[in-house]
């Protein structure tokens, strides 16, 4: 059994064994430790201090030692710590021998007065021992700064009566590598103007990703026009999609009604649930992606339309192409950018909706996605 009665047992005696046991472990672990005194001036460096000499431009200890702190270390901070009594606990020091991460300890008498300061070194190459930390740093201060940039865009555009993408990338809940990989190329998805297929089950983030890959392309301040194929009658589907003539039938208006595709034009139309349109519309969508042209129900004339589609889908695309049920074409078509989303990597606007708090799953998932055979 190890021994508890050497341990003290009163407040005082506990903090004087934890300063020199803090002392000690500073004195052996950190790369330099400085001592100074009420006015300021260097009184003590340890050993590990004195290769810094010469960088800073001294020889001997003895030019360094008993001057003032601030002729002899530039960019000091210890004479505000004198004066304010309050530790600066971690701080970047850059001067003529380097960058380093130091931490500034006042140190007081027996009755509370300031008497001097305590500098130490933590690190000599804070570029290498904070590297994760500064790039997990940028990396948030990265999904700020966007999501205040797409938020003024949004409020901008709010006002011109436009549909608009309601998420960026900052809004995707996720640490884990499959969720970092997810945003990685969905980020650069949104460089390109080409097709994306999202590719998962319901409740993975698809629609979430499709807005925030609008919101950071070029077609931002464009309208961002969404429709859950799955959710519309078949026969209403193609009147949805490329809109109506004036007086195209009986009861249709005389003014004629836009599609979806005239309304996303100079944005991005989000089809969602795509495995689930019918056989005999996906030709008529093909000829509409490959020429870039819708007919009006009712219409003799082809209007062009200037509009990036993203595709999403919970259902497997290369076993319906397999059946007969999907065309290759129009898979190859929108297959160009694919970006796979598994239900564990994690959890997007749903959830932000249900819960007060993000919760995050971190099993990994596939990135990629297979092709027909």
């Amino acid at each position: 059994m190890p021994n508890t009665d050497a341990l003290p047992r009163d407040a005082q005696s506990i903090l004087e064994l934890a300063a020199r046991s803090m002392f000690d472990l500073f004195a052996n672990a950190s790369e330099g430790m400085m001592l100074v005194d009420r006015q300021a001036r260097v009184v003590w460096i340890n050993e590990q201090y004195k290769r810094f000499l010469p960088a800073l431009g001294f020889e001997r200890v003895e030019d360094f030692v008993g001057h003032p702190v601030a002729s002899v270390v530039q960019n000091t901070q210890m004479h505000q710590v004198l004066e304010s009594g309050k530790p600066i606990l971690i701080d970047l020091l850059s001067n003529r021998a380097g960058t380093f991460v130091v931490s500034r300890v006042p140190l007081r008498d027996a009755a509370g007065e300031v008497i001097g300061a305590l500098g130490i070194v933590l690190f000599d190459h804070a570029e290498t021992a904070l590297a994760p930390l500064i790039q997990k740093f940028s990396m948030l201060q990265r999904d700020l700064d966007e999501a205040r940039r797409e938020l003024a865009t949004q409020r901008l555009q709010h006002g011109a009566g436009k549909r608009q993408s309601k998420y960026t990338f900052a809004s995707f809940v996720g640490t884990s590598p499959a969720a970092v990989e997810v945003k990685r190329q969905a980020r650069r998805a949104a460089l390109s103007s080409s097709p994306v297929l999202l590719l998962g089950e319901t409740g993975t983030g698809k629609e979430l990703l499709a807005h925030a890959i609008h919101a950071s392309s070029a077609r931002a301040r464009g309208p961002f026009i969404s429709v859950n194929i799955a959710a519309v009658p078949d026969t209403l589907l193609e009147a949805e999609f490329f809109g109506v003539a004036p007086g195209a039938f009986t009861g249709a208006e005389r003014k004629g009604r836009d599609g979806k595709f005239r309304l996303a034009d100079g944005g991005t139309l989000f089809l969602d649930e795509i495995g689930d349109m019918p056989v005999a519309l996906q030709s008529k969508l093909l000829r509409a992606l490959q020429e870039g042209e819708i007919e009006p129900l009712g219409s003799n004339k082809l209007v062009p339309f200037d509009a990036r589609v993203i595709a999403a889908t919970s259902r497997d695309l290369v076993k319906l192409v397999r059946e007969g049920s999907f065309r290759e074409d129009l898979f190859y078509r929108l297959n160009v950018l694919p970006i796979r989303v598994c239900r564990r990597c994690a959890i997007g606007a749903r959830t932000l909706r249900r819960w007060s708090k993000p919760w995050v799953k971190t099993w990994p998932c596939a990135a990629a996605t297979s092709r027909p055979s």
